[in-house]
């Protein structure tokens, strides 16, 4: 028997296919160009993304080699589909990354609490389009015909569940994921919503699901989740201590589940929030986009030095050299730049391609530590750091965290695709 998981990221959409012994059996990986929506911002082509996810599910239900019995879905967070009177999606996927006039969220804040109540109840920092609720908002004041045809509100996992179930619920992950959508107080969907006109779905588990006749077969669809809630999943199945996870991508999402302490103001001016893990209990994250300022800085420094598009990939961490670093401005002195791009940094200073490599790690894992110190709370027990994702295979990165941790063990994550695992592992 096997089991189908669709993990939708920002960059890559993967197919993972695993065995009843939760083995990879079958991988595929595909990148689309994204299209713009309608002021002409890019976004996700949502269209080739629901016809290439059709497409390998026909493919696995008539096939003689595999008996599919189960398919989910994870993505990236902060992204919601509109569905009409008709049940179909009437607007394209907003991308996160698009701006929101300030006197929107204002609009929200100003009527529960103030920003910093609001923002702390929802355990969302104020970070406009990222949180996904907002977005609903913004329709509403910006796009009022559009918002007057919207009948149905899905989280982006739930509508890939959606388009083989026809179930509109919403599940407690990706409610969780700063989308200033869910009352972390009184774990409910906060009455801000409900005061706009706006109705959201039964919220359930992540481990519900619903069978469906596909091509003659009966296979139960995963209602989907939040990518950095199923990243964790295998690590509470496997881990008999506490641990703290870094989930690397396009973000890095450092995560505690073993942080009980509630949310303040200044962890959440920190960028500090929480995520719900699949047993909705609160996960003490920092969310940093530092997956991102890495590649875009890379190319930066790829172009200077004339190295190949690979060559940073064989850069082995030179502990001299990263000594002298320490109290010395590198990147990102003054912060990271809107562009995330620190174009203010002169690259000639550096002797080489490897040493101005190892300096923009270094400065990468200096913020990420910063980030991690406010998850840990005085109490703290965890003696284990996990890192999966594209940093466990960065030697420089690892390197740094292990000798900035002495107290603590950092292992380079065995566990491969941890994200779809979890999704599959939930079902």
């Amino acid at each position: 028997m096997h089991t189908a998981i669709f993990d939708i990221g920002k960059t890559n959409k993967k197919l993972l296919l695993f065995n009843e012994n939760m083995e990879i059996v079958q991988e595929q990986e595909e990148k689309f160009d994204e299209t713009a929506d309608d002021d002409g911002f890019p976004c996700d082509d949502l269209d080739r993304i629901e016809q290439w996810i059709r497409q390998r599910v026909d493919e696995l239900t008539r096939s003689n080699d595999f008996d599919l019995k189960a398919i989910n879905f994870t993505t990236y967070g902060a992204s919601v589909v509109y569905l009409g009177a008709d049940g179909k999606r009437i607007a394209p996927l907003y991308n996160y990354l698009k701006k929101m006039p300030e006197e929107i969220p204002e609009m929200v804040y100003s009527h529960w609490g103030g920003m910093d109540e609001f923002c702390r109840k929802t355990a969302s920092p104020p970070s406009a389009m990222l949180n996904a609720g907002l977005q609903i908002k913004w329709i509403k004041e910006s796009k009022p015909e559009l918002f007057g045809k919207i009948r149905h509100v899905l989280n982006f996992p739930q509508y890939l569940s959606y388009l083989f179930t026809g179930k509109i619920v919403s599940d407690y992950t990706y409610l969780g994921c700063h989308t200033a959508m869910w009352d972390f107080d009184k774990m409910q969907y906060h009455p801000w919503l409900a005061g706009e006109g706006i109705e959201l779905p039964e919220s359930v588990s992540s481990s519900t699901s619903y069978s469906v006749s596909l091509n003659g077969k009966t296979i139960q669809v995963g209602v989907g989740m939040h990518d950095s809630s199923a990243s964790l999943v295998p690590y509470f199945k496997t881990s008999s201590d506490p641990f703290i996870l870094f989930s690397t991508g396009t973000w890095m999402v450092i995560m505690n589940p073993f942080n009980g302490e509630p949310l303040t103001i200044g962890q959440l001016k920190n960028d500090i929030l929480c995520y719900l893990s699949t047993d909705r209990k609160q996960v003490k994250s920092a969310l940093l986009f530092l997956g991102h300022v890495h590649d875009v800085n890379l190319t930066r420094i790829t172009n200077h030095f004339n190295a190949k598009k690979d060559d940073y990939k064989s850069v082995t961490p030179d502990t001299f050299l990263l000594n002298e670093f320490d109290g010395k401005a590198g990147f990102f002195s003054n912060g990271i730049p809107d562009g995330y791009i620190d174009n203010a940094i002169d690259l000639n200073q550096f002797k080489s391609f490897a040493q101005a490599y190892q300096r923009l790690v270094y400065d990468i894992t200096r913020i990420t530590f910063g980030g991690l110190k406010r998850i840990i709370p005085a109490d703290d027990n965890t003696k284990t750091v996990y890192v999966s994702g594209g940093f466990n295979r960065n030697p420089i990165f690892i390197h740094l965290l292990s000798q900035w941790l002495p107290d603590k063990e950092v292992k380079a994550s065995e566990v491969k695709n941890a994200t779809a695992l979890g999704a599959a592992m939930v079902l």
